[in-house]
C-alpha cells in the first residue's frame, strides 16, 4: 500500500505538470517544457557539510537538477539517481562543469547529513544532499510542483513518506522551466542537458 501511494503521488503531480507543457513543436526534449516556469524557493536547507543551502541563492550553475526522495526508498529514487549519475558521465567535461545535481530528502527524521552523504557517494560524490525540517522541505517541494506528504510514524522514528518523482531543472536565473518524469533514461537526460546548455534546440 505504501508503494502504491508513493507511485500515485508522482503520477498525479506529473499529470498536472503535463498540462502546463509548451507548444507541441517542443519535441527535441525528453523533458516537459513549462509555459510558466516555477521559481526556486529561497528557504534555507542544510547540506551534507552542515552548511545552509538555498535552492534559490546557492544554485549557481547554469543548470541544477533537483530531485526529492529519501535514502530508504526501495526503487524509484535509486533508479532516478542512477540515471542522473550515468547521464553526467555522458556529458563533455565542459558541460558537466556547468551542472549540479541536488537530492532533497523527504525523510529528514532518518536522513541526516551523514546518511545522505553515504547514499549519494554511491552515485556521484559531487551530488549535493539537502535536509532540514519537514515543513520547510514540504514548502520547497510545493514551490517546484513536487508534492511531499508525511504519513504514519515508523518504528525507526522516521515517517512514511510520499512524494512526486519528477526531476526539476533550475536555470541560472532561479527559474525552473523544465521537468522530467522518473522514467527518463540517462541518454535522454544527457541529450536534454546538452541541448539546454548549448542552445541547439
Amino acid at each position: 500500500m505504501r508503494r502504491f501511494r508513493f507511485l500515485a503521488a508522482g503520477v498525479v503531480v506529473v499529470a498536472l505538470l503535463a498540462g502546463c507543457s509548451d507548444s507541441p513543436e517542443e519535441t527535441d526534449y525528453a523533458g516537459t517544457v513549462l509555459t510558466d516556469p516555477y521559481t526556486a524557493p529561497p528557504a534555507s536547507l542544510t547540506d551534507t557539510d552542515g552548511q545552509p543551502f538555498s535552492l534559490a541563492a546557492d544554485t549557481d550553475q547554469r543548470l541544477t537538477l533537483v530531485f526529492f526522495g529519501y535514502t530508504n526508498c526501495p526503487d524509484i529514487c535509486q533508479a532516478v539517481m542512477s540515471s542522473l549519475a550515468s547521464a553526467m558521465t555522458r556529458l563533455d567535461e565542459s558541460l558537466r562543469d556547468q551542472v549540479d545535481v541536488v537530492f532533497v530528502t523527504t525523510d529528514p527524521a532518518r536522513d541526516d547529513e551523514q546518511a545522505l552523504r553515504e547514499y549519494l557517494d554511491r552515485f556521484d560524490p559531487t551530488f549535493v544532499g539537502l535536509t532540514g525540517d519537514l515543513p520547510t522541505i514540504v514548502d520547497a517541494g510545493l514551490a517546484l510542483g513536487v508534492a511531499v506528504e508525511k504519513g504514519e510514524k515508523l518504528p525507526s522514528g522516521g515517517y512514511e513518506v510520499t512524494h512526486g518523482t519528477q526531476v526539476i531543472g533550475i536555470d541560472g536565473s532561479d527559474h525552473a522551466p523544465i521537468i522530467w518524469t522518473h522514467g527518463t533514461s540517462a541518454a535522454e537526460f544527457a541529450n536534454d542537458i546538452t541541448l539546454l546548455l548549448t542552445g541547439d534546440a
